[in-house]
């Protein structure tokens, strides 16, 4: 199930998207405004964006564009008034990947989130399996023996990474660049806390060593 986060600060048009989105199948998180979106970001596994850009704390495209600095590449559809072509461009320009103008038809809008969604959500590696962990990446589902685990999208990116490179040690500028893609204002340490903080969900007794670090290098996955 994709999930679909729309920031759309009328509550009508937020309620009729929700509606629809939901008998399509998608789980939707509606906010009337960016206030909490980052931390909605960090906690969900979000698909998609759909974004107005006449919001009330900040311009839409602004608050995309700060996004995309801080290294979220989760796609962005506008749903916006703005429909001059210099506005359009300059959605694009600010880190948007469709564009879609205010009035629309509902049928668009679903066919526009389709498309999106198609492209880019892989369907290549449905499961990842080692040892007893099992990730699900249609549910973004962690298991481990039966127990699911609650991972953040970080910390789920984070496994998935380890997993797929079993036994080979990885450097913390490896996973700056794969998991927060190279933004400068991401320390080591972030990297560091991070990890820990993944180790104590999957080995709360602290007994099967996952991830290990690997002296002089980093850490990898065993």
């Amino acid at each position: 199930m994709a999930i679909i986060l729309s920031i759309e600060d009328n509550e009508d048009l937020l309620e009729l998207e929700t509606f629809h989105l939901v008998k399509e199948g998608y789980k939707v998180i509606g906010s009337t405004s960016t206030k909490g979106v980052e931390s909605i970001l960090e906690q969900e596994n979000v698909d998609l964006m759909l974004v107005d850009r006449t919001l009330p704390l900040v311009e839409g495209s602004e608050f995309v564009s700060y996004l995309r600095d801080k290294g979220v590449t989760t796609p962005v559809m506008f749903v916006s008034a703005k429909d001059r072509d210099e506005e359009i461009e300059e959605g694009f320009l600010r880190g948007g990947d469709d564009y879609l103008r205010k009035p629309f038809n509902m049928k668009e809008l679903l066919y526009r989130v389709k498309a999106i969604l198609r492209r880019t959500i892989p369907i290549e590696a449905e499961r990842l399996m080692a040892r007893d962990i099992v990730m699900d990446f249609n549910t973004r589902k962690t298991y481990i023996g039966n127990e699911e685990v609650e991972l953040t999208r970080l910390e789920f990116e984070l496994l998935g990474l380890f997993i797929k490179n079993n036994n080979r040690a990885l450097d913390r500028e490896y996973l700056l660049q794969n998991i927060w893609n190279g933004n400068e204002d991401i320390q080591k340490r972030t990297v560091n806390v991070t990890i820990n903080r993944l180790k104590k969900k999957i080995d709360p007794h602290e007994k099967k060593e996952y991830i290990v670090p690997v002296r002089g290098i980093g850490y990898k996955f065993q």
